[in-house]
């Protein structure tokens, strides 16, 4: 699928591989545990009007990889379907307000992320 969640001391990698880090042009993204405010899965729709910061989209596809700009707020989107998408919204990250991605077992991810979080 060309995403995978990672957990160490200070927090949660993303690490993009394949096709998705290229059109993502990020290899992992890093959000620490003590910016992360919400961890939940559901689907989304992107606004039509975010802009891509750099990033890749085709909306007609669901496709979307990269940094994305909506109504002054980062996001980071790295999905391709329109199924369940792991949604973490954060707080105080140097750079992202949102990140939403695409993953085997979204409802798995989700919990271990937050179990995480609650041993801290």
């Amino acid at each position: 699928m060309g995403r995978e969640v990672q957990f160490d001391d200070e927090g949660v990698i993303l690490k993009l591989t394949g096709v998705a880090r290229f059109f993502a042009f990020k290899l992992k993204l890093k959000m620490p545990y003590n910016t992360i405010k919400s961890v939940y899965v559901d689907y989304f729709d992107a606004p039509q009007w975010m802009l891509r910061m750099p990033g890749t989209s085709i909306s007609a596809l669901h496709i979307f990889e990269g940094s994305f700009k909506y109504a002054d707020e980062w996001y980071f989107l790295s999905y391709e379907n329109r199924v369940p998408l792991v949604i973490i919204e954060l707080e105080g990250h140097e750079k992202y307000k949102y990140v939403i991605f695409e993953i085997d077992d979204p409802v798995r991810v989700a919990s271990d992320i937050r179990k995480c979080i609650r041993e801290l």
